[in-house]
């Protein structure tokens, strides 16, 4: 019964940890990386198709992304596509690619997109929080049914702690590592 609990806690967890990852991999650093680009949906023939479903997004160098489109007829949608986004970006075609040279940061908006980062972060521990929240209730459900001893709550929930510490660590380690990422030049 307790391994349960612990058990789908840390699966929650790792959960919570797998979405701010995603989150995080979607704000612009210096650096190209294709999972910039796959929040962009394309018209295609009427519907809202994401963009690496049109073409292929890679990257060309450290400031360059290349997208290959399938098919010769939707550059422009996706040109279009590309330049409507939200991410200030000029796209220019070459034929059946299209590049995408990133603009270096400016300091601003270097500090600009750390404090979006450290609030996703914030919110990845918000989560976990709510995670151990959930399974200590549960543990202290458990006891109040006399279903387990008072010593087994307070080992289960100590061990709930543990799982959080070592979640939230690794939520502060993937802040660390894009901050750092954010300010190198």
């Amino acid at each position: 019964m307790i391994n349960e609990i612990k058990q789908d806690a840390q699966e929650r967890m790792q959960k919570s940890i797998e979405a701010l990852k995603s989150q995080m991999s979607k704000i612009r650093t210096g650096r190209a990386h294709p999972a910039l680009l796959d929040g962009i949906s394309v018209e295609y023939y009427g519907a809202p198709t994401p963009l690496n479903q049109v073409g292929n997004v890679t990257v060309e160098d450290s400031r360059t992304l290349a997208v290959t489109v399938f098919d010769k007829s939707m550059i422009q949608a996706v040109e279009k596509a590309i330049l409507s986004s939200d991410l200030g970006l000029n796209p220019a075609s070459a034929g059946t690619i299209i590049r995408i040279p990133l603009p270096p940061l400016t300091e601003e908006r270097r500090k600009d997109l750390i404090k979006l980062v450290r609030a996703e972060a914030e919110g990845g521990r918000v989560a976990v929080r709510n995670i151990r929240r959930d399974a200590n209730g549960s543990l202290k459900d458990l006891q109040k049914e006399k279903e387990i001893s008072e010593d087994e709550q307070r080992k289960g929930e100590d061990d709930v702690q543990k799982i959080t510490d070592a979640a939230i660590k690794e939520i502060d380690a993937l802040l660390a590592d894009k901050e750092k990422e954010l300010m190198e030049i």
